[in-house]
This record gives structure tokens, sequence and C-alpha cells, in this order.
């Protein structure tokens, strides 16, 4: 086995979807707080979990990225957890500075669409649309 690969016992364990990637959710280990909603190949599994450092697939450049290389931004993960179905991951990260790439903690600051049983609309006012 070299840097790039996971442990067979792990790699029988993984539901990836058709594209080969399984989503991996970023949660602040000292809060709980949800901070984002990356991918993962198995590149990316093995490059965090041999470095602790949070790695991810980008979908879009089509290319590994370890989280704050470029901003210094970065997660160092805690704690990984694969869910019941394999098909999921959990990652307990330290965050240092703003998750989400337009500078806000976390990417689930905007765009609420519903709470306490009620359509919020995307947090737009009805006045707004």
């Amino acid at each position: 086995m070299n840097d790039t690969e996971l442990p067979e016992a792990l790699r029988s364990r993984l539901c990836l979807t058709a594209d080969g990637l399984i989503p991996a959710i970023a949660q602040e280990a000292a809060t709980g707080e949800v901070l984002m909603l990356a991918w993962m190949d198995e590149t990316a599994l093995a490059a965090t979990l041999r470095t602790g450092q949070a790695t991810y697939w980008s979908r879009s450049r089509r290319e590994l990225w370890r989280k704050g290389a470029t901003s210094g931004n970065t997660q160092q993960v805690r704690r990984l957890r694969l869910d019941c179905d394999g098909d999921a991951l959990l990652l307990e990260v330290d965050q240092v500075g703003p998750a989400c790439h337009t500078g806000a903690a976390t990417c689930f600051t905007d765009g609420e669409i519903w709470a306490d049983g009620e359509i919020t609309a995307d947090g737009e006012d009805e006045e707004d649309r």
C-alpha cells in the first residue's frame, strides 16, 4: 500500500458515487457547527488520513485541494467518521479562519428555506420578491 491508497478494510466499507466520490461534511469540533460540504475521492481521503489536514476533490477544477493551501483557512481533522451506509463522511475539525470561500464562517449562513414549519423562501421577505 502506498501513500495514496486506503486500507482495504476501510475501502471496502465506502459506498462511492459513480464518479468515485463521497460527500464529506466538515463540522467544527469545539462547537458542533456545520461548516461546509465538500467531496472526497479515495486519494483525498487517504491524504486526509495521512496528514490530518482536510483534503478534498474539487469537482469544478477536477483536482485535489487541501483546505487552506492558498487561503490559510485550514482544517485540522480531529476525528473522521463514516456513516452507517458508508456513503457519507463527517470530519470533526479545528477550523482556522472562515470555512466558506465567500469569507463567511460557515457555508450555511445564508439561504434559509424552512424554519419552524414555515417556508422562508430563501430568507427573502415577501416584499423583496
